[in-house]
Protein backbone atom coordinates (compact mmCIF):
# COMPACT_ATOMS: atom_id res chain seq x y z
CA UNK A 1 0.00 0.00 0.00
CA UNK A 2 1.67 3.13 -1.04
CA UNK A 3 1.63 5.73 1.89
CA UNK A 4 3.59 8.82 0.72
CA UNK A 5 3.34 10.81 4.36
CA UNK A 6 4.55 10.08 7.20
CA UNK A 7 4.58 11.54 11.12
CA UNK A 8 6.27 10.96 14.15
CA UNK A 9 5.20 11.02 17.66
CA UNK A 10 7.06 10.46 20.94
CA UNK A 11 4.74 8.83 22.94
CA UNK A 12 5.16 7.78 26.71
CA UNK A 13 5.67 4.08 25.46
CA UNK A 14 8.02 5.01 22.40
CA UNK A 15 8.42 6.72 18.81
CA UNK A 16 5.14 6.15 16.88
CA UNK A 17 4.98 6.26 13.12
CA UNK A 18 1.55 7.56 11.36
CA UNK A 19 1.96 6.48 7.74
CA UNK A 20 -0.88 7.52 5.05
CA UNK A 21 -2.00 8.95 2.06
CA UNK A 22 -4.00 12.17 1.38
CA UNK A 23 -7.40 10.83 2.11
CA UNK A 24 -6.55 8.36 5.08
CA UNK A 25 -3.79 6.80 7.43
CA UNK A 26 -2.90 3.38 5.89
CA UNK A 27 -0.10 2.40 9.68
CA UNK A 28 0.19 3.11 12.83
CA UNK A 29 3.32 1.24 14.38
CA UNK A 30 5.99 1.26 17.01
CA UNK A 31 9.38 2.19 15.34
CA UNK A 32 13.09 2.73 16.76
CA UNK A 33 14.02 5.46 14.83
CA UNK A 34 12.35 8.68 13.61
CA UNK A 35 12.88 9.93 9.97
CA UNK A 36 16.36 10.61 8.40
CA UNK A 37 14.78 13.66 6.60
CA UNK A 38 11.71 15.72 7.32
CA UNK A 39 8.44 14.17 5.08
CA UNK A 40 5.51 16.06 4.22
CA UNK A 41 2.42 16.19 5.95
CA UNK A 42 -1.03 15.47 4.48
CA UNK A 43 -4.62 17.16 7.19
CA UNK A 44 -5.50 13.47 7.50
CA UNK A 45 -2.16 12.71 9.34
CA UNK A 46 -1.91 15.61 11.25
CA UNK A 47 -5.41 15.10 12.41
CA UNK A 48 -4.32 11.51 13.57
CA UNK A 49 -1.23 12.76 14.94
CA UNK A 50 -3.69 15.24 17.35
CA UNK A 51 -6.56 12.35 17.95
CA UNK A 52 -3.21 9.95 19.25
CA UNK A 53 -1.92 13.05 21.31
CA UNK A 54 -4.96 13.37 22.82
CA UNK A 55 -5.46 9.29 23.50
CA UNK A 56 -2.10 9.12 25.14
CA UNK A 57 -3.03 12.55 27.81
CA UNK A 58 -6.13 10.49 28.46
CA UNK A 59 -8.67 12.90 26.70
CA UNK A 60 -9.72 10.74 23.91
CA UNK A 61 -11.30 6.77 23.91
CA UNK A 62 -12.52 6.65 20.23
CA UNK A 63 -10.93 7.85 16.96
CA UNK A 64 -12.44 9.43 14.09
CA UNK A 65 -9.69 9.83 11.32
CA UNK A 66 -10.41 8.14 7.76
CA UNK A 67 -8.31 4.41 7.21
CA UNK A 68 -7.57 2.58 4.89
CA UNK A 69 -6.44 -1.07 5.21
CA UNK A 70 -5.36 -3.63 2.56
CA UNK A 71 -5.88 -6.96 3.83
CA UNK A 72 -8.05 -9.75 2.85
CA UNK A 73 -11.68 -10.42 3.81
CA UNK A 74 -11.22 -12.14 6.60
CA UNK A 75 -8.71 -9.89 8.10
CA UNK A 76 -10.44 -6.73 7.53
CA UNK A 77 -13.67 -8.54 9.33
CA UNK A 78 -11.38 -9.11 12.24
CA UNK A 79 -10.08 -5.36 12.27
CA UNK A 80 -13.79 -4.47 12.22
CA UNK A 81 -14.76 -6.45 15.38
CA UNK A 82 -11.40 -5.34 16.78
CA UNK A 83 -12.80 -1.84 16.35
CA UNK A 84 -15.85 -2.91 18.14
CA UNK A 85 -13.79 -3.66 21.31
CA UNK A 86 -14.94 -0.34 23.40
CA UNK A 87 -11.72 1.81 25.46
CA UNK A 88 -11.24 -0.08 28.71
CA UNK A 89 -12.34 -3.09 27.56
CA UNK A 90 -10.63 -6.44 26.09
CA UNK A 91 -12.02 -9.53 24.20
CA UNK A 92 -10.86 -13.17 23.59
CA UNK A 93 -9.23 -14.06 20.28
CA UNK A 94 -12.31 -16.70 20.76
CA UNK A 95 -14.92 -13.70 21.20
CA UNK A 96 -13.47 -12.23 18.00
CA UNK A 97 -13.69 -15.47 15.97
CA UNK A 98 -17.47 -15.30 17.24
CA UNK A 99 -18.10 -12.13 16.43
CA UNK A 100 -17.41 -12.33 12.92
CA UNK A 101 -19.29 -15.91 12.83
CA UNK A 102 -16.42 -18.28 12.19
CA UNK A 103 -16.16 -19.43 15.82
CA UNK A 104 -13.22 -21.94 15.05
CA UNK A 105 -11.24 -19.76 13.41
CA UNK A 106 -8.92 -18.64 16.20
CA UNK A 107 -6.13 -19.21 15.08
CA UNK A 108 -6.73 -17.47 11.90
CA UNK A 109 -8.08 -14.42 14.08
CA UNK A 110 -4.92 -14.72 15.96
CA UNK A 111 -2.93 -14.22 12.83
CA UNK A 112 -5.17 -11.33 11.65
CA UNK A 113 -4.70 -9.49 14.75
CA UNK A 114 -0.86 -9.64 14.22
CA UNK A 115 -1.29 -8.35 10.96
CA UNK A 116 -2.78 -5.26 11.97
CA UNK A 117 -1.30 -2.10 10.15
CA UNK A 118 -3.16 0.37 12.48
CA UNK A 119 -2.25 -0.17 16.17
CA UNK A 120 -3.93 1.39 18.72
CA UNK A 121 -6.78 2.89 16.18
CA UNK A 122 -7.47 -0.62 15.53
CA UNK A 123 -7.36 -1.85 19.22
CA UNK A 124 -5.65 -4.89 18.16
CA UNK A 125 -3.37 -4.36 21.90
CA UNK A 126 -7.32 -4.94 23.53
CA UNK A 127 -7.40 -9.03 22.35
CA UNK A 128 -5.98 -11.36 25.40
CA UNK A 129 -6.16 -15.01 25.94
CA UNK A 130 -9.30 -16.44 26.57
CA UNK A 131 -7.74 -17.40 29.92
CA UNK A 132 -7.33 -13.33 30.83
CA UNK A 133 -3.42 -13.79 29.92
CA UNK A 134 -1.79 -11.00 27.96
CA UNK A 135 -0.81 -12.68 24.48
CA UNK A 136 1.51 -11.39 22.13
CA UNK A 137 1.89 -7.84 21.18
CA UNK A 138 3.87 -6.57 17.76
CA UNK A 139 4.79 -3.58 19.76
CA UNK A 140 6.00 -5.90 22.75
CA UNK A 141 3.80 -7.20 25.75
CA UNK A 142 5.03 -4.23 27.92
CA UNK A 143 3.45 -1.79 25.31
CA UNK A 144 0.03 -3.82 25.52
CA UNK A 145 0.04 -4.26 29.63
CA UNK A 146 0.53 -0.36 29.58
CA UNK A 147 -2.08 0.43 26.96
CA UNK A 148 -4.58 -1.68 28.80
CA UNK A 149 -3.44 0.14 32.07
CA UNK A 150 -3.99 3.42 30.54
CA UNK A 151 -7.14 2.60 29.24
CA UNK A 152 -8.11 1.73 33.14
CA UNK A 153 -7.94 -2.28 31.99
CA UNK A 154 -9.36 -4.29 34.89
CA UNK A 155 -9.63 -6.91 32.14
CA UNK A 156 -13.24 -6.29 31.77
CA UNK A 157 -14.73 -8.70 29.70
CA UNK A 158 -15.73 -7.61 25.97
CA UNK A 159 -19.71 -8.42 26.64
CA UNK A 160 -19.36 -7.85 30.41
Amino acid sequence: MDAPFRLYYQSPIGLVEIAGTDAAITGLNFVEAGPRKKTDEAPVLRDALRQIDEYFLGRRTEFSVPLKTDGTAFQEDVWRALRAIGFGRTASYQEIARMIGRPAAVRAVGAANGANPISIIIPCHRIIGKDGRLTGYGGGLWRKEWLLAHEQSGRRPLFA
